[in-house]
């Protein structure tokens, strides 16, 4: 029987070479995986259900104000609601 590294006709050391392929293979779809699907999964800042920690109503009331769908009328009157409903922390979020 003819060794890995027996010249005559082997296949001879190149053939180590191929565990190397499939690891970069294997950490290639392992990266892609980490990039697309398992994004965002159990990272903190997420709310249980998916939806973005800066979904909250206080974010969304400011983000209005600030593309200009309400004025700054609305914005305080809306602001008081939210703040009597939810309070506010530290953060200003």
């Amino acid at each position: 029987m003819q060794t890995l590294a027996n010249r005559d006709g082997g296949p001879g050391p190149w053939i180590l070479f191929f565990p190397l392929i499939w690891a970069a293979v294997v950490a290639g779809a392992v990266t892609l995986l980490r990039r697309t699907v398992w994004r965002g999964r159990g990272r903190p800042g997420r709310v249980t259900d998916d939806r973005p920690a800066g979904d909250s109503p206080l974010a969304v009331l400011g983000r209005r104000f600030a593309s200009g769908e309400i004025d700054e009328d609305e914005y305080w009157r809306r602001l008081s609601v939210l703040d009597e409903q939810f309070g506010r922390t530290d953060g200003g979020t």
